[in-house]
């Protein structure tokens, strides 16, 4: 729960920012000087870049949180029980040994979100944090992918 209040707390601030930036950019090209629009209208792509790419997050971790509750219910979420070091992440060599397993799954089941799941998890355990994001992007792909149950 702390770590979604604080995600909130830095997507509001993120939005405060990109609002000023706005507004700073309006006021440039308002000012009719060729480097103000200049510098204006280069203030006005941040604030779209800045707001996509929150976008993009706070739904990826929205998406990623559904996938981690149906696990939870399901009682499938892997038991986090490697050890730790004292910074709180897990030895490297306990890491890898055990993402050989999650590793197997996919290969067993490529296109069971679950196993891209807990394979993205793995992968974060590893240390790997690019290949995590893009295993749990195809699980959350796939998931989406899945027909509708009545």
């Amino acid at each position: 729960m702390k770590g979604r209040i604080a995600a909130l707390v830095m997507a509001l601030l993120l939005v405060m920012y990109l609002v000023l930036v706005f507004q700073h950019a309006v006021l440039f090209i308002s000012t009719g000087n060729p480097a103000g629009v200049g510098i204006g209208i280069a203030l006005l792509v941040l604030p779209i870049v800045g707001a996509w790419a929150l976008y993009r997050e706070l739904l990826f971790g929205f998406r990623t949180q559904k996938l981690v509750g149906i696990l939870r219910a399901d009682d499938e979420l892997p038991v986090d029980d490697l050890p730790k070091r004292p910074s709180g992440r897990p030895y490297r060599a306990e890491a890898d040994a055990e993402f050989e397993i999650y590793r197997a799954e996919v290969e067993s089941a490529p296109e069971s979100w679950r196993a891209w799941f807990r394979l993205g998890l793995a992968y974060d355990a590893s240390g790997d944090r690019k290949r995590a994001r893009r295993a749990l992007r195809q699980a959350i792909a796939f998931y989406e992918a899945e027909p509708v149950s009545a």
